[in-house]
């Protein structure tokens, strides 16, 4: 027996021939994948054109068989997770049902180079290949790799410039007071044949009944029921409003023709996630950019009440006008709202202070009937009209004072003014750290300096955005106020509209009823 050594070659088993010459080779399982980045209209044609192109192209090959086209419409390529065809086609080629992808270029597959490489090697790692026809790599082959590193960082490069160019373009866009609607889901408001926002009148008229309904104190949930039950349709084509748009539509600036640019902010063109802006990045704030559907006054009063609304949450859980208006003279707690006998014929609706039945020490104002309260109120109601004249007169002068406001609203353009400065100075310090060297504790302590400077600056525009703010809305009721008591000529009933515009508490004692009315009169009335 020879000990010589002898070494024998197993071919591999895809090389090996398996098949007689009568059996007929199985056919190669292909498909194609196409994506475009945007969905513009000139975009479209392409997009149909690859599908066509490949769909025809694999079927004329008889040694194909065709498995389908994967596409994504309007997608990005640099974050796979939202492409729902691509990520299709990968679970698909790992099942088994292709084994050869077609693709346009790099750029269709991705602009991401770790997403494109660490793709095509766990498809290469099941012999599944994928063939890039302008570039004219396909990916079974050995040589591949490195080509495919530096098309696909060309890609991504290319990705970060488009990216670049489009921000450029709309921060160009802002600093010109440019401003976009999602026309799709904005009620009130369609693009006009100018370009420019154009109101439209029904619509319109549903967002001013929305703010009269919200001044009138009624509850934002309780708007949207209102609106539901009409079956108007919501911004987005819904038949079920919900409190969130409501409330967007009561805080949105666009409605008093002004409008806050780069509310939200793309983090990176990788991820392309978008996140609210905190002062992260600029904001432009363009003045009378359209024609207003609500008053600048109305607009300014409703977000007073937002922001008073907003501490008493639980307390506007009721929809009753009277909720949130009652106060305990007592322990200053709200009234709450409790029906008597509830199940009886007899049942009576009445209010006591919510802490009344709470510790050892009970407050010691009355549980109040409605219908009384109702009672007390038309009293106090009745002593105001009877100098109605006088009142209203009261009022006008009131709102003829605007020195306060035109003082605040002053201050605050200066502060903004500084604000402004500050931020162009601790840019100037940045860039100036970056490019010259310097001593770096003298750096940080005017970095420090001018950081807290801005900060300052910051908080005192809030302060008097917030007094200027308080002003405007104060005004604002006083107008409502002498409009509701202009509109008196009888005896008056009661009314939840009126009494939302006309009073603003009643303080609720051991004997009497104090009301206090929103031009700051104040009426007892003893129980």
């Amino acid at each position: 027996m020879s000990t010589k050594k002898r070494v024998t070659v197993l071919e591999p088993i895809s090389s090996q021939v398996i098949y007689d010459n009568t059996t007929e080779a199985p056919k190669l399982k292909v498909a194609a994948y196409a994506r475009v980045s945007t969905e513009q209209d000139e975009q479209q044609s392409s997009y149909e054109a690859q599908v066509n192109y490949y769909n025809q192209y694999i079927r004329n090959n008889p040694a194909w068989e065709f498995v389908g086209i994967y596409a994504d419409e309007g997608i990005t390529g640099t974050n796979m997770k939202k492409r729902g065809g691509f990520n299709r086609m990968i679970a698909d080629a790992k099942a088994g049902k292709i084994d050869l992808i077609l693709t346009k270029s790099i750029s269709r597959f991705a602009r991401n180079t770790v997403d494109a490489l660490q793709t095509i090697r766990e498809l290469s790692a099941i012999k599944v290949e994928v063939y890039f026809e302008k570039e004219g790599i396909h990916t079974l082959d050995k040589q591949c790799e490195v080509m495919l590193t530096i098309m696909s960082s060309l890609a991504q490069e290319e990705s970060r410039s488009i990216s670049e160019n489009v921000r450029w373009g709309k921060q160009k866009s802002m600093q010109d007071g440019n401003v976009s609607f999602g026309y799709r889901h904005f009620l009130g408001y369609r693009k006009g044949e100018d370009g420019r926002p154009e109101v439209v009148p029904e619509e319109a008229a549903i967002v001013r009944d929305i703010y009269r309904m919200f001044l009138d104190g009624m509850t934002i949930r309780n708007i949207a029921k209102e609106l539901t039950e009409r079956g108007i349709k919501t911004p987005g084509g819904k038949d079920v409003w919900s409190v969130s748009t409501i409330r967007s539509i009561l805080s949105n600036e666009k409605y008093k023709g002004d409008a806050l640019l780069q509310k939200t902010y793309t983090l990176d063109y990788l991820s392309k996630t978008v996140r609210k802006n905190k002062g992260e990045v600029k904001q432009y704030y363009v003045t009378n950019s359209h024609e207003a559907i609500i008053d600048e006054d109305v607009f300014n009063l409703v977000q007073v009440e937002l922001q008073r609304r907003s501490k008493m949450r639980r307390g506007l859980r009721n929809s009753s006008p009277f909720c949130t208006k009652l106060i305990c003279g007592d322990c200053g707690s709200f009234y709450g709202h409790k029906i008597y006998h509830a199940k009886e014929k007899h049942s009576k609706d009445v209010w006591y202070c919510n802490r009344r039945y709470q510790g050892s020490n009970n407050c010691s104002t009355p549980i109040l009937a409605e219908d009384d309260l109702v009672k007390y109120y038309l009293q106090a109601l009745s002593k105001i009209l009877e100098n109605k004249e006088k009142c209203i007169s009261a009022c006008r002068a009131k709102m003829n004072k605007a020195d306060a406001l035109e003082k605040i609203r002053q201050k605050r353009i200066k502060a903004e003014t500084d604000l402004a400065r500050g931020m162009e100075k601790i840019q100037a310090l940045v860039k100036e750290n970056a490019y010259i060297s310097q001593d770096q504790q003298v750096y940080r302590k005017r970095f420090e300096e001018i950081s807290k400077q801005i900060e300052q600056q910051k908080s005192d525009i809030a302060n008097l955005q917030e007094q200027e703010l308080s002003l405007i809305g104060v005004r604002e009721k006083l107008s409502r106020f002498i409009e509701t008591l202009e509109s008196f000529d009888s005896e008056p009933a009661f009314d939840s509209a009126t009494w939302n515009v006309l009073v603003e508490r009643v303080l609720v004692n051991t004997e009497n009823l104090l009301f206090e009315f929103k031009n700051g009169e104040e009426i007892k009335v003893s129980i």
